[in-house]
């Protein structure tokens, strides 16, 4: 360039500093356009092998279609129960009243009868190792698995999933009028698989306390959504759990303790962790073996997560407060390529409702909603997260980009008569909706949970 050319630029730069200011923005530009760039090859790169594995294995594509329901509302056939009539009086029934109603002609579809029961010890033929979502399932006793607002454990020792949920055999009752339906404790049961169909009932590996009434675990009291996570370092096997009176008004978590996963566990205490309210709650276990607390809290307006201690026993003082006045509940958390994701379901009770995904880099936040995870069925399907709420999402070794979604139908007229939901969760595919508090769309991969009146893993997953 001559002496006269950059003569002439630098007094055009000098004599504007807009110019200047232009030339600065588009550098700073140009290298957040690199940094962009440089991001998304390195996500695409895992996500592009897996979106490969899926669109040629013929069975995740029948995972992958769309099953959609055509359920008609029936005429009205004699009165509703007084609690359903009491609820929606003076409008047009909806296929979640319908639900809901004890009495409806729609009862067999929510909830089918023990003939259509999965029986993994029957001759199925063809049908093995499916799930029916909904159906009753029977244990290898032939009795309905008792595991309500459950977890999954795999115990690489024995190369065995154990499955913890609450033990709700036995007759539903209000305490008073207001009083949400219960059942009186009776414990945390658990069931053994090596292939997460057939299960073994282990029995109840922690126990109601029947005569002590100062006591946590007293009958009349509510211990609901039990985990266990195994601590690599002391050997022992943690179980976490809500823990409430009968008004809901302790709002505490609990801990117990095991040297193995039949348990028995040794109830420890309760607290309210952080010195806040806790109800709905979960356990998550990070690769490097950091384990997490996250619970619904400040009467269930938001969500707080923080680290437990080394030996899994306490809460540590670090928390953060996530998903403020947002009122999720029921959190379901799973790890994907290095990305953080959590199922939630709205505050309704018993009753169904919209669930939401979330996701976030770092666990501690913050967490942002990427919308409604529900595909199939029919809009009520998708808007009630298939007449179901979230408790746990399982991952499937050596099945990258596939996990299990397991969710509670409830039963609020027979607690006991509750069904499981579990589904394949596909996390694939850029978002398909912008960041709520962020500029622009994430860079993380869509989550999908695909409804299915009845499906099966595929045959390459030995367990």
């Amino acid at each position: 360039m001559s002496g006269n050319h950059v003569q002439l630029m630098f007094r055009v730069l000098s004599g504007s500093k807009c110019s200047v200011s232009i030339i600065v923005w588009t550098l700073a530009g140009f290298l957040l356009l690199l940094h962009f760039f440089s991001l998304v090859n390195h996500k695409d790169g895992t996500s592009g092998e897996i979106e490969l594995h899926i669109s040629h294995n013929p069975s995740f594509r029948e995972l992958v279609e769309v099953e959609e329901e055509n359920i008609q509302i029936p005429p009205p056939r004699g009165k509703r129960s007084p609690r359903a009539a009491k609820r929606r009086p003076k409008r047009t029934t909806t296929l979640i009243d319908e639900f809901l109603d004890e009495n409806s002609q729609l009862r067999h579809v929510f909830f089918p009868d023990i003939k259509t029961a999965i029986d993994p010890m029957k001759d199925n033929g063809n049908d093995s190792f499916y799930y029916y979502p909904g159906r009753i399932w029977l244990d290898t006793e032939g009795a309905p698995i008792q595991a309500h607002g459950g977890g999954i454990l795999y115990d690489e020792s024995s190369r065995t999933y154990y499955w913890y949920g609450e033990y709700k055999d036995g007759p539903t009752y209000h305490a008073h009028k207001k009083a949400a339906a219960r059942v009186d404790i009776i414990g945390v049961g658990c069931y053994s698989s090596k292939d997460m169909w057939t299960w073994k009932n282990e029995g109840i590996v922690l126990a109601a306390e029947e005569t002590n009434e100062t006591h946590d675990l007293y009958k009349l009291n509510v211990l609901e959504r039990p985990k266990v996570i195994y601590n690599d370092r002391t050997g022992k096997y943690v179980m976490w759990m809500h823990i409430d009176d009968c008004n809901y008004t302790k709002a505490a978590v609990g801990v117990a303790i095991s040297d193995y996963p039949t348990g028995p566990f040794d109830y420890l205490y309760s607290k309210q962790p952080h010195g806040f309210d806790s109800r709905d709650m979960t356990i998550f276990k990070d690769d490097d073996g950091v384990a997490y607390l996250v619970y619904s809290s400040e009467d269930n307006s938001e969500l707080h997560i923080g680290p437990l201690t080394s030996d899994y026993l306490d809460v540590s003082n670090v928390v953060r407060r996530i998903l403020v006045g947002q009122h999720r509940e029921a959190p379901a958390l799973f790890k994907h390529l290095g990305t953080y994701y959590m199922v939630t379901s709205g505050c309704t009770g018993w009753a169904p409702n919209e669930a939401l995904v979330h996701a976030a880099e770092s666990i501690m936040g913050p967490w942002e909603a990427m919308g409604n995870p529900c595909i199939g069925g029919n809009k009520v399907f998708r808007l009630t997260t298939f007449f179901a709420q979230s408790t746990y999402v399982i991952p499937l070794a050596g099945l990258p980009g596939l996990y299990i979604f397991m969710a509670d139908r409830w039963n609020p007229a027979d607690l006991r008569e509750s069904r499981y939901i579990w589904l394949p969760l596909i996390v694939r595919g850029p978002a398909d909706r912008p960041l709520e508090y962020n500029f622009g769309f994430p860079l993380w991969s869509r989550v999908s949970i695909y409804w299915h009146k009845k499906w099966r893993l595929p045959s390459r997953w030995s367990g």
